[in-house]
């Protein structure tokens, strides 16, 4: 009824417009994460450009520069993490700036362990905002689980975990297990909301946040870690795809259990009535 999967969750903070550094170090980290062992590696929202739309919005620097540090999904730094997942045969998911025709997305991707692009996301719910002038900051307008070695799954970002809506759509498109990476809040409230967006969908969640990880499984923590840079790992239960087959197979289960289940019962109330009598 479940497939046993290992995660990994790197709270990494990247330094804001410092692109090759961030990829350096993303890479280091990614590297350091996957002698452990994992089957999939999080890490955070805009991990490559360090999450700069604050700086654009607050006049710190231009919109042309964000244009200039963006990249589409076939570019180079893209490639190179396609390139390190395939070489250490692992799936990784992680955040950046993404061009598409001279506007700007903030995206997520899930690449697998051969380096195939399994899945994107765009951030579609933002804490800052969006207005129809800026050529950034432009809103996702999919809700889409996609396939992965380790069944369907989905991806939110940051602020999209607020709104149960979001989760709830990708679930209902299939989504198994959800990857949150994310660059902000770490309060007790955030981690409630994710650790609700498990219970409600019945799936566990993966985030990578800026200074904080969070694991969950079954609809509890499984591993939950504070501090930049951290490595946080964690075996999380993906359910099976709803169908006839598994639901069969779900009853047969608990149909041989219940044998040994209801006689183990028996002698205990059976025990209670003997020691009730001899009392």
């Amino acid at each position: 009824m479940f497939t046993t999967v290992e995660a990994a969750a790197i709270s990494m903070l990247p330094q804001k417009w410092q692109k090759p550094a961030n990829a350096d170090k993303m890479e280091s980290l990614i590297r350091q994460a996957a002698a452990l062992g994992p089957d999939v590696i999080v890490t955070v929202e805009g991990a490559l450009e360090g999450y700069v739309v604050y700086d654009v919005i607050e006049g710190r620097r231009t919109a042309d520069d964000m244009l200039a540090i963006a990249e589409p999904l076939d570019g180079p730094y893209v490639r190179r993490f396609r390139d390190l997942a395939k070489s250490l045969e692992v799936c990784l998911c992680f955040g950046f700036a993404e061009l598409v025709d001279a506007e700007i997305y903030n995206t997520v991707v899930f690449i697998d362990h051969t380096g195939e692009l399994c899945g994107t996301y765009r951030k579609s719910q933002f804490a800052e905002g969006t207005h129809p002038s800026w050529h950034f900051n432009r809103i996702g307008k999919k809700l889409r689980a996609f396939d992965t070695p380790f069944g369907r799954a989905g991806m939110l970002i940051c602020n999209d975990r607020w709104n149960p809506l979001i989760a709830r759509a990708i679930v209902l498109d299939g989504a198994q297990v959800l990857y949150i990476p994310t660059f902000g809040n770490r309060s007790k409230a955030q981690n409630q909301a994710v650790v609700a967006r498990a219970r409600e969908n019945g799936v566990p969640i993966v985030q990578a946040n800026v200074g904080q990880n969070l694991i969950v499984n079954k609809g509890e923590i499984a591993a939950y870690q504070r501090g930049y840079d951290r490595i946080t790992l964690a075996r999380v239960e993906i359910p099976a795809a709803a169908s006839t087959a598994a639901a069969r197979a779900a009853e047969r289960e608990y149909l041989r259990q219940q044998g040994p289940e209801m006689a183990r019962r028996y002698r205990e109330t059976m025990a209670k009535l003997r020691r009730a009598d001899s009392a």
